[in-house]
């Protein structure tokens, strides 16, 4: 966006509310002051050797960086393992014997499994995948429900050096069998079922329709979660085994491999909500650099911790911050199998309670349907085990910032909202709680070591206000590629300005003090009557509403404005819809931004539709508001919810 276009719009995001980390976290945080922003920009290299040093190296690298743009190598030559890194590092230390995770699943059932245990489990399922063949190199898809032998896979592969694929438990059939074939995948490890508001998902079932049409596939491995229902499954001979079979008598003795920095550790596929999804690829020493360092940073991680990320290990979220960044620093991770409002809505502040959680990081859409759930639910818990809130997966709207903050914090907990993306593979934009002073809306400044900056669409630095996001300079944790199409990643993530600068997709604003507003994805702005409008600025007008949880805008063709603006909301518990909310609302936008910002239709809904990882789907209901055909819905968490705001939406407005 130019100056031009956003000036109109910039009252919005004058956020004038800040808050200061507490005194108390700061004396105990483990960045206190900004000496490491300082010794990242003066030494950047350095700063990044200092960080990989405080991991275990099995050969030292011979060069940090070696940058031929657009592809780095960092640590180049080192030899690294970053299962060795999770466990084998901490087992000559007291942590030997600490929980490494507590797991729940949605039925009550807990299990806890300390460092040594989930040392000895993954040394056995590696040699179970060795004894399938499974070999350095090797593509093996993990299509799980969040149990602890997610997280073990996950290790295992990590051990041996197969290159895991992890798909999220929620996908369809045709989404698993588009990911195996992408990838190649030679083995499946699956399970029976996973528990979802009370529901079996039938995961094997899924897996054996999918792997039908994925000629590559040698082995399925199914682990056993679900009671009684082993006599439905089919089990097909010398395909098929049982985890819990091939891992009774196996030895729990196998030395990690040593790999190179830049062998590559995993492949994730980006959900796919437009176009074919894109197999990012890490690498293993620069990616073990990133999630060590911005887990230690940016959630302050002490060895008391109880660090509960709510992300599914099917996202890179869940990656970074369940399994690989949590282990890398020797904390104790709760994992959750199920919903949040499953058996009721106060599911997650239970589960706090009585896990006693200290760092809590969880999605804005979770958040917003927590304000439209109501306040009762938190406010019945005893949450004071808290001290550090986190949001993550989409730009948080000022108003759920300080819900969360004041519902959940109580006013004393800091809440360090995150940007960062599968490609980044660590957290690249996020204030550092005993540091930053926090402003609702803005992530806050660059991570140090990260060069993040504003530019306009010619390539100029915008040193205060709104542009699109870049990096400049390469970071460890990068995408090395796109899996088999090299030229795609080229194309989309550094062709933008150069072949430098990487490209997210993202505008930002930057305020006075560096701190970094995230506006979304840059396709979905509007150009309304010539004048560019970013779907964040409107919905956070409409979210800034007492009545409204949540909004999602996009826009329409008008024969006059080009775009007429389209709102979708949903309303807290207590808010009943009527024509005079609906005029209530159009006048708040105009309040908040302006008369051209009015929207032109407001729908209120009580469900949006959204990706299984939580977000928007505007292109959906973008077909809504044009009266086109729907586009794919496989991604969806619920397709009925389309299909019900298709025909809501053409009996009020005739689209």
């Amino acid at each position: 966006m130019s100056a031009q276009d956003t000036s109109m719009f910039d009252d919005l995001l004058q956020e004038k509310r800040a808050f200061d980390p507490p005194e108390e976290f700061t004396r105990n945080a483990v960045v206190r002051n900004d000496e490491c922003y300082k010794r990242a920009q003066e030494d950047y290299e350095g700063y990044w050797e200092d960080e990989a040093k405080e991991l275990k190296w099995f050969s030292p690298w011979k060069k940090v960086l070696d940058w031929s743009p657009p592809h780095a190598r960092w640590f180049v030559d080192g030899k690294i393992n970053i299962s060795f890194n999770c466990l084998d590092r901490h087992l000559n230390t007291p942590r030997r014997n600490k929980a490494a995770i507590i797991w729940e699943g949605e039925d009550g059932e807990v299990k806890t499994i300390t460092y040594l245990q989930l040392f000895r489990e993954v040394c056995k399922f590696s040699n179970c995948l060795k004894k399938l063949g499974v070999r350095k190199g090797d593509i093996v898809a993990i299509y799980m429900p969040m149990l602890v032998e997610s997280a073990i896979a996950m290790l295992a592969c990590a051990r041996i050096g197969a290159i895991h694929n992890v798909v999220f438990g929620g996908f369809s059939p045709d989404s698993l069998a588009e990911r195996i074939n992408d990838s190649k995948a030679k083995v499946v490890i699956t399970a029976d079922g996973g528990w979802r508001r009370g529901r079996v998902l039938g995961l094997k079932h899924n897996t054996d329709r999918a792997v039908e049409h994925c000629p590559s596939v040698e082995h399925v491995i199914n682990v056993k979660r679900i009671p009684g229902e082993s006599y439905l499954l089919n089990m097909e001979d010398g395909r098929d085994h049982w985890y819990h079979q091939l891992m009774y008598g196996t030895s729990d003795s196998c030395p990690a491999e040593e790999l190179d920095s830049e062998d590559i550790s995993f492949i994730l596929y980006t959900s796919g909500t437009t176009g074919k999804p894109k197999g990012i690829v890490h690498s293993t020493g620069g990616y073990a650099v990133g999630a060590y360092s911005t887990n230690k940073y940016v959630f302050d991680l002490k060895e008391e911790d109880i660090f509960w990320c709510t992300a599914d290990v099917g996202w890179i979220t869940g990656h970074s911050y369940v399994v690989y960044g949590p282990l890398l620093c020797g904390a104790t991770i709760l994992m959750y199998e199920g919903a949040p409002d499953f058996p009721e809505k106060d599911r997650f502040w239970n589960m706090i309670a009585h896990h006693k959680v200290s760092v809590f990081y969880t999605a804005p859409t979770a958040i917003r349907a927590f304000m439209k759930w109501g306040d009762e639910y938190p406010a019945g818990h005893d949450l004071s085990s808290l001290r550090l809130l986190g949001s993550v997966g989409e730009p948080i709207n000022p108003e759920a910032w300080i819900w969360y903050y004041t519902n959940i914090g109580k006013g004393r907990c800091p809440v360090v909202d995150t940007w960062w993306q599968t490609e980044t593979g660590s957290i690249m934009i996020s204030a550092l709680p005993g540091v930053t002073t926090l402003k609702p809306g803005f992530a806050g400044p660059a991570m140090p070591g990260i060069d993040a900056t504003v530019l306009d669409e010619k390539g100029n630095e915008v040193v205060q206000g709104s542009g699109l996001l870049a990096i400049r300079k390469p970071w460890p944790s990068m995408i090395r590629t796109i899996w088999g199409d090299d030229e795609r990643y080229v194309q989309t993530y550094f062709s933008k300005w150069d072949n430098r600068t990487y490209f997210p997709g993202d505008g930002a604003k930057r305020d006075a003090a560096g701190n970094f507003m995230i506006l979304g994805r840059v396709d979905d702005v509007l150009n309304v009557a010539g004048h560019r409008i970013g779907t964040m600025e409107i919905e956070s007008a409409l979210v800034d509403h007492p009545a409204v949880a949540e909004a999602a805008v996009v826009g329409k063709a008008h024969e006059i404005k080009g775009q007429a603006i389209v709102a979708f909301v949903s309303l807290k518990g207590s808010s009943k819809a009527d024509i005079a909310l609906l005029s209530e609302l159009k006048e708040h936008v105009v309040e908040k931004i302006g008369a051209l910002a009015r929207p032109e239709d407001i729908l209120i809904t009580p469900d949006l539709p959204k990706t299984r990882s939580g977000k928007i789907m505007r292109r959906l209901l973008r077909d809504i508001a044009e009266g086109r055909a729907l586009s794919d819905v496989t991604t969806l968490a619920d397709p009925d919810v389309v299909a019900d705001l298709r025909a809501e939406y053409e009996e009020n407005y005739g689209a």
